[in-house]
């Protein structure tokens, strides 16, 4: 090699270098950016900044920063089928969660275009230049290669090919006949197993798990919604007995303070001591310190329904005040327990679920257990050929049906041990088996479930006759106590306590109520249904259809 041809050598082989390094994106050694669409630097994970509290100084310009454009209402009265209907509407963990059907779908679609038809088509063209030593082979060819055809998967377990190749040959050597040759071949091809991957149950094993995982999609979304709006419910119960409890203690505070004008104008009189208004003023203390924690209490609720409703412009940070206007309906229920069980096994939608994998591992059984068969393959071609001095001539030929090859063979392939295969299937016959034994915990669970909350209805109901009788006596035992002071028997304090009492005791009858309420709430949620008349029928989230 002269010094001409190595340095062109080097020159090329550097460019090419060259080329491969710029376009393939190497990182260099110095290079510190992986490629990553989203770097955090490191600073902001690993440092954590201190909070300092500093007393707030209202300003003029912050006064100005807070005013919004479009105010919130100061009171929004809001019914239970309200509340349902804002939270199905604009819950966000309800946004997510319907989705994953939708998701789930697209596995489906996957698994099914595994058993479309391909077409193909392929071009080549080839020309040679060989030197030769004898004049009975040509030394320069050309050769066309087309073909196309349609490649058929076959859910039993086959493979079908039906392909239609041509070729254009030309040749310098003079002893050829047909210079250019044409040929045209017709192609069908089956190649189908016979044990492993054999039949249509072990074909559409991927579908059948795709449509299971859908389901079990949907009964995740469903019971996501049942939640959500057994949610929705406890929220607004708790709502309004918060609000229900501000109203006692505001009660309370009015009668501590109408004790203490009663205490002042006996005191001019001279028919008591001074000590009775102040022993009257603690009682007017008291009473306010009760408020604040009732407004506290009624404050957190409210944030708490705002965050569930996530209705827009009705933020957790506004001042709007949330008034339940349904009020609770103490009916009191014969529930038979057996009935409601049976119901629960149907409608519990973490039951249906285990079902469902249940039926996923009963097919992934089927499927394992195909796999540690050997495999056998049997293997048929069949080709019709043409041939002429031109395409048509070629096709002439090959519509005669003249010249035909068949073949066919089976090839068997058996694995000495299978151990893979064997620990596979014993893996997916032991899933099952646990998922079995999950079932039958989870029906024990939800039938203690069931029990549990008839039981608490049940006792939830006897509270509320209690209560009542508790505030009737309590407003008895009030109205005596003041009749007792007004006649000097009685001391400030034992009015004041009286008034606790009754407050008190209106106080555990609000408590009753909501927990009546939540407690058929618990009775829906053991059953897999929700509370009320309202029928409600939801849909997974396409994007596709909501654009």
């Amino acid at each position: 090699m002269n010094e001409k041809v190595t340095n062109t050598f080097y020159a090329s082989a550097f460019g090419v270098s060259a080329c491969v390094f710029f376009v393939s994106g190497c990182v260099g050694p110095f290079d510190n950016d992986p490629g990553l669409e989203m770097n955090v630097p490191r600073e902001r994970l690993r440092r954590i900044e201190p909070m300092s509290l500093e007393p707030s100084e209202r300003t003029e310009h912050d006064s100005e920063a807070q005013v919004e454009v479009e105010p919130p209402p100061a009171e929004m009265e809001l019914t239970l089928d309200a509340c349902r209907v804002l939270v199905l509407a604009n819950n966000l963990d309800l946004a997510a969660e319907l989705l994953g059907p939708t998701i789930a779908r697209q596995s489906i679609t996957e698994e099914q275009a595994r058993f479309e038809s391909m077409f193909f088509a392929s071009h080549t063209l080839s020309k040679t230049d060989t030197p030769t030593d004898t004049s009975l082979s040509g030394s320069q060819t050309e050769l066309q290669s087309n073909d196309m055809g349609v490649n058929v998967p076959l859910r039993t377990g086959g493979n079908l090919r039906v392909s239609l190749p041509t070729r254009r040959f030309k040749t310098d050597n003079a002893f050829s006949t047909l210079n250019p040759s044409y040929t045209a071949d017709l192609t069908v091809s089956l190649s189908h197993n016979l044990l492993r991957n054999a039949g249509t149950r072990t074909n559409s094993h991927g579908i059948r798990i795709a449509h299971y995982q859908s389901q079990s999609a949907e009964a995740r979304a469903k019971l996501e919604v049942i939640r959500v709006i057994a949610l929705t419910d406890r929220v607004y119960w708790r709502l309004y007995a918060a609000r229900k409890e501000l109203e006692v203690r505001e009660q309370q505070h009015e009668l501590a303070f109408a004790q203490l004008e009663r205490a002042k104008r006996l005191l001019e009189v001279g028919t008591d001591a001074e000590v009775e208004v102040i022993r009257a003023e603690s009682g007017v203390a008291d009473g306010l310190e009760a408020i604040i924690i009732a407004e506290n209490t009624l404050r957190d609720r409210e944030r708490t329904l705002k965050r569930v409703l996530n209705k827009p412009g009705l933020v957790m940070s506004s001042v709007t005040v949330l008034i339940p206007s349904s009020p609770p309906d103490p009916v009191h229920y014969n529930l038979n327990p057996g009935r409601l069980v049976e119901a629960a096994m149907d409608g519990r939608m973490e039951l249906l679920e285990l079902e469902l994998q249940l039926a996923q591992d009963a097919s992934t059984v089927d499927f394992q257990r195909n796999q540690t068969l050997p495999l056998a393959v049997l293997d048929y071609t069949y080709v019709s050929n043409g041939l002429g001095a031109s395409y048509g001539g070629a096709f002439d030929v090959l519509g005669n049906y003249d010249f035909e090859d068949q073949r066919i063979g089976v090839r068997i392939e058996v694995p000495l041990g299978n151990e893979a295969a064997q620990s596979r299937l014993r893996r997916a016959i032991l899933s099952r088996l646990r998922n079995s034994a999950t079932k039958q915990q989870r029906r024990a669970t939800i039938q203690q479930e069931v029990l549990n909350a008839v039981d608490q209805l049940e006792a939830n109901w006897q509270r509320i006759l209690a209560n009542r009788q508790r505030v009737i006596l309590t407003a008895r035992t009030l109205a005596a106590e003041q009749r007792q002071f007004d006649l000097g028997l009685r001391t400030s304090t034992d009015v004041l306590d009286a008034q606790a009492r009754m407050a008190d005791a209106q106080s555990a009858e609000i408590r009753s109520l909501a927990d009546y309420q939540v407690a058929q709430v618990d009775i829906a949620i053991a059953t897999g249904t929700v509370l009320g008349v309202a029928n409600i029928h939801w849909e997974p989230i396409d994007p596709e259809l909501d654009d």
